[in-house]
């Protein structure tokens, strides 16, 4: 347990630190290109999102879970991991240039997906590099690197709209950060484990590698086509403009992602150890982590959506239509969280088919309310789609939940009736203070507030209090 406390720690503050300055620079963008230059940017990066995971197809899962189990193996995984990536790769790239031919984008656009392209190549092999250390139960170093990309894209950033540079410049900012990010991650890989990524083509370890991450490949195949499937569409359906409006709601959300993504980082190694060791501290670990996560999401959930209209200030007056549609996404925040430890859990413990299946399910729930609602209801439309598909996806994996270990449900029920008081305490605050105070003075009076009413309520107690502060002081 004191590896996952010290590994959420040095994760959590590395993206805390991340997301500050991601949202700092996505500010600057928007007030500096407008809805409809915006859209067009993150139109790319969706495109090449979406392909991407066709370079890995679920192997960096599959590579924590076996080195975290077969420490010894580290070398031959990664070996034959990486010879297996190149070809993938090249057949990558001949999909994204034959998807933005066929599809005659304007020249701007395509040269927006093809310099993202190139930082997608680059995240990939540092995904596998970090993947090994995740296995080792480290994530010191990737938490450093972290910042250190965030800090070289706003840094670059600035230089780029200072001097007035085409929009394709500051896409190129995020292929330098992603260079410095492949080289440091597999110098650290080098350096540390003593493991030096050359491919090596091992047939029979490739074949059980296969084996296994089959399912998980499907899973993030059609996880990232629901996550990025929607601006696809927007930007077909409905224009430029659309996508830029839906980037507000859509970045914040994914900002916040970072809480239960730190978590659950360190948590997906030791639930697979425990799901074959102990499985006792498998329920009790799980528990914790859903009272966590609610405890995150809850305040954040209703804070913003009594904010939303101070919250879209911080962007241009042309993203004002934002409000409404950050209020209905911010809604799906805590299923989205607990959705988090739900999926760590089915793909730790053997259960990764199951966990495709919802997805699968959830993906083409998604697929079809957007191009039901998006017609009817434009950038509202694809936000409705977000909470509900948000909900019904938790709801898929709680139900497998019970096959796999079980949920003292009495104190869990009480810890959520406590933690949504606390919330709804904050919440009516927010509501009353919003008119007479400046904003960023409303929100950190509100987050005191939930603090002194989780206390209040019972929700968190003094144990719990000094377990976190422990994990960052005992580093």
């Amino acid at each position: 347990m004191a590896t996952i406390a010290k590994n959420t720690s040095y994760f959590t503050l590395a993206l805390i630190l991340q997301k500050i300055i991601s949202l700092s620079y996505f500010t600057i963008y928007a007030r500096a290109l407008g809805p409809a230059d915006l859209g067009q940017y993150y139109f790319a990066i969706s495109v090449t999102s979406i392909f991407s995971i066709f370079i890995d197809l679920g192997l960096s899962n599959v590579v924590t879970r076996e080195v975290a189990k077969y420490p010894e193996k580290a070398k031959a995984i990664l070996g034959s991991v990486m010879a297996v990536k190149l070809p993938l790769t090249i057949l990558t790239v001949l999909a994204i240039i034959g998807w933005t031919v066929s599809w005659d984008y304007a020249l701007l656009t395509q040269q927006l997906i093809y310099v993202s392209m190139a930082a997608m190549l680059l995240d990939s092999f540092t995904g596998v590099f970090y993947s090994i250390a995740r296995g080792f139960h480290n994530l010191k170093f990737e938490s450093i690197s972290s910042v250190l990309f965030q800090v070289i894209v706003l840094i670059l950033s600035l230089i780029v709209l200072k001097q007035n540079l085409a929009i394709t410049w500051l896409m190129g900012t995020l292929v330098a950060a992603s260079l410095f990010n492949f080289i440091y991650s597999m110098t650290v890989v080098r350096s540390v484990w003593s493991l030096s990524g050359w491919p090596h083509w091992d047939r029979q370890l490739i074949k059980e590698l296969f084996s296994i991450a089959l399912p998980f490949g499907i899973f993030v195949i059609v996880q990232r086509f629901y996550t990025f499937f929607d601006s696809v569409l927007l930007f077909k359906l409905a224009g430029d403009r659309a996508v830029g409006l839906y980037q507000i709601p859509f970045k914040i959300i994914i900002a916040l992602q970072f809480l239960p993504m730190a978590f659950v980082a360190s948590l997906y190694p030791a639930l697979s150890s425990f799901w074959h060791s102990n499985r006792d501290r498998l329920a009790s670990l799980f528990e914790r982590a859903i009272m966590y996560c609610l405890m995150i999401a809850v305040p954040i959930s209703l804070g913003a959506i009594v904010m939303a209209e101070k919250i879209v200030l911080l962007f241009k007056d042309e993203f004002s239509e934002s409000a409404l549609l950050l209020k209905v996404s911010m809604a799906a925040v805590p299923f989205m969280f607990l959705g988090f430890p739900v999926g760590a859990l089915l793909n730790a413990c053997d259960k990764q088919k199951r966990n495709t299946v919802n997805m699968t399910i959830t993906a083409f729930l998604s697929a079809l309310m957007n191009l039901i609602l998006i017609p009817k209801f434009g950038v509202l439309g694809a936000c409705i789609t977000t909470l509900i598909t948000s909900i019904v996806m938790l709801a898929l994996g709680w139900n497998i939940i019970p096959d796999i270990t079980k949920i003292h449900w009495r104190p869990l029920l009480d810890s959520v009736w406590r933690i949504t008081s606390a919330g709804l305490i904050m919440a009516i605050f927010a509501f009353i203070a919003k008119p007479y105070l400046h904003p960023v003075l409303t929100i950190g009076l509100a987050a005191i507030i939930y603090g002194f009413a989780l206390f209040a309520v019972g929700g968190i107690k003094r144990s719990d209090l000094k377990s976190v502060i422990a994990s960052f002081t005992d580093v």
